[in-house]
């Protein structure tokens, strides 16, 4: 598959707060992560500089009112009027730059998009996208723009089907009210259930509305779900799904707040998972647009994706760091010396637990979106 990378030291001039958990050092480490493999420098791939979009693509989505907002905050001064945008003390904070940062990660998504659109690459993958949580008119869950949405209207303009696929331990909420109501996006989103984590969405009775009936897929997971039965929840959804729909384009928000040892959520996901979900994703995008997501131990993300991109370029990577490799995480608070983690397997009852709550989202799914598709649900 041709590649691009899409990238730029610009990101870690922004700080959302000495005390935020989304740090977009991150993106660094994980840029330096790859360039000490050598994937940067792939003969197939690219990198490509990540610039910054237009207001009128922000608009696309977002409202004028919330965008003159979003402007007006970038000198990094609080206001008390910005709180009804979502924007304040918290999650999402007002800091110097703010509407910089919002427009370079929506420009990054947007150039990614157009360069799968335009046959240039088959894939292409922006780490600092996947803002999954931005409504139209307010900020959400550390998002202040929706950059999936923005780049997928501009493809559904175009006339194209697109199947959007969340794998963040988050309610992909943002990116499903955009689409709610059409049968041109197709999202599906797995995460840890709205009962014991934010944003408080995701059952698997939200499938749409209207035209849209059918076309909004979630499958909540209890807390404690492993590699194991996190992938049988993702085969037995998503693969059937994406195959009758037959979109143009997956879309694919990579969040690795999944992982054991993510301190804002409760799965026990590890790089086993992950990499084999990627591998069913992998098998159904011949057009693939990729972004990051949320992901809060540093040194997680910066090897997930690392695994995630050498897996769309057919790399197997060695397991061992590199010595050079091996200082940069430590330094990020990483002790081991491998790439990969040992895969977790729960035991007792809470497994049990699990998989029949699993199940019965399943079955809910299976009786009442399978048959939209023309999939048999038996």
């Amino acid at each position: 598959m041709k590649s691009a990378f899409v990238y730029t030291d610009v990101y870690v001039k922004y700080q959302y707060s000495e005390t935020h958990p989304l740090k977009p050092y991150r993106l660094q480490l994980t840029r330096d992560l790859m360039q000490s493999y050598g994937l940067l420098g792939l003969p197939q791939s690219r990198v490509v500089e990540a610039v910054t979009a237009q207001r009128e693509e922000l608009a696309r989505f977002h409202t004028q009112e919330y965008l003159h907002a979003l402007e007006a905050a970038n000198s990094g001064k609080y206001r008390t009027e910005y709180a009804r945008y979502g924007l304040g003390p918290g999650d999402n904070p007002v800091f110097p730059g703010m509407y910089e940062w919002s427009l370079l990660c929506a420009g990054g998504t947007l150039q990614a998009a157009r360069l799968v659109e335009a046959g240039e690459v088959d894939v292409a993958f922006h780490i600092a996208g996947g803002l999954h949580h931005a409504m139209r008119g307010r900020a959400s869950g550390f998002c202040y723009v929706n950059d999936p949405v923005i780049a997928i209207t501009e493809l559904v303009s175009q006339g194209y089907r697109i199947a959007y696929i969340d794998i963040d331990v988050h309610h992909g909420d943002g990116v499903q009210a955009a689409f709610y109501n059409t049968d041109q996006v197709l999202t599906i989103s797995l995460h840890e259930s709205g009962h014991f984590l934010f944003p408080g969405t995701g059952f698997e009775h939200e499938i749409g509305e209207g035209k849209g009936r059918g076309y909004a897929v979630n499958l909540p997971f209890l807390p404690g779900v492993d590699d194991a039965i996190y992938e049988e929840g993702f085969s037995a959804v998503v693969p059937p799904l994406v195959k009758a729909y037959k979109p143009e384009f997956v879309f694919t928000q990579l969040g690795v707040d999944t992982f054991h040892d993510d301190p804002l959520a409760h799965f026990n996901l590890t790089t086993a998972g992950f990499t084999r979900v990627l591998e069913q994703l992998k098998g159904l995008a011949s057009r693939w647009i990729a972004t990051g997501g949320g992901g809060y131990n540093l040194p997680n993300v910066a090897r997930a994706w690392t695994l995630a991109w050498g897996m769309m370029n057919g790399v197997e990577i060695p397991d061992q760091l590199p010595e050079s490799a091996r200082s940069l995480l430590k330094k990020a608070g990483y002790s081991g010396t491998t790439l990969r983690d040992s895969e977790i397997s729960l035991k007792g009852p809470h497994r049990g637990r699990i998989r029949l709550e699993l199940e019965k989202s399943i079955t809910y799914l299976k009786q009442n979106v399978f048959p939209i598709h023309g999939i048999d649900g038996q």
